[in-house]
């Protein structure tokens, strides 16, 4: 996240498209990114893989449609190594869960259940998991009266998070300037 700044200063003044895959950027970088679109095409995405973009338009999509009495809770894994918890990408789908259910996300207001304490209405929890070689699992669960709704995603291999960059970045070549997202690469039609 530190380098970003001035890979984003560097890619605008060579007229090279940039992919951003991490997480934990700052406003003043998100700030150079809408610089750096004015001249260039700009991805930047907690996630590059498909499947995990296709997993936010999901959960975006359940959060829209589903009545707001089911509660959202998100349960991450990675291995023991893993340093940030909750993770971007599990932060990134408490956004997408927000956006659907059109409240503000907060990322002050992330709590963890082992906190106690009776759930708050309306809150999107997160479960963390740390251990052994997990390379990233991700399941969003929607949970009413009677009834689970289960969105996962499990990644197996690193490799998904290079092919993902890699095909976003060949996307960006062929783009104008301007700010995209990993759903913008795949041509989700259910984007709004």
């Amino acid at each position: 996240a530190s380098a970003s700044r001035g890979n984003l200063a560097a890619c605008a003044n060579a007229g090279v498209p940039i992919v951003i895959g991490t997480t934990g950027l700052d406003a003043e970088t998100h700030s150079a990114a809408a610089l750096a679109a004015q001249r260039i095409p700009v991805l930047i995405a907690a996630n590059t893989s498909l499947g995990v973009t296709m997993l936010l338009e999901l959960v975006r999509q359940a959060a829209r449609s589903l009545p707001t009495d089911f509660d959202i809770e998100i349960v991450e894994a990675h291995h023991r190594h893993k340093q940030d918890a909750p993770s971007g990408t599990a932060l990134a789908l408490g956004q997408a869960a927000s956006d659907g259910r059109d409240i503000a996300f907060q990322r002050d207001s992330v709590r963890y259940h082992v906190d106690g304490g009776a759930r708050p209405a309306g809150e999107i929890g997160y479960a963390v998991i740390r251990g052994g070689d997990v390379v990233g699992d991700h399941t969003v669960a929607f949970l009413g009266a009677g009834e689970r709704v289960l969105l996962s995603h499990q990644a197996t291999d690193r490799a998904i998070f290079a092919r993902g960059a890699l095909r976003a970045a060949k996307f960006l070549c062929e783009q104008s300037p301007g700010r995209y997202e990993m759903g913008d690469v795949i041509r989700l039609k259910t984007r709004t």
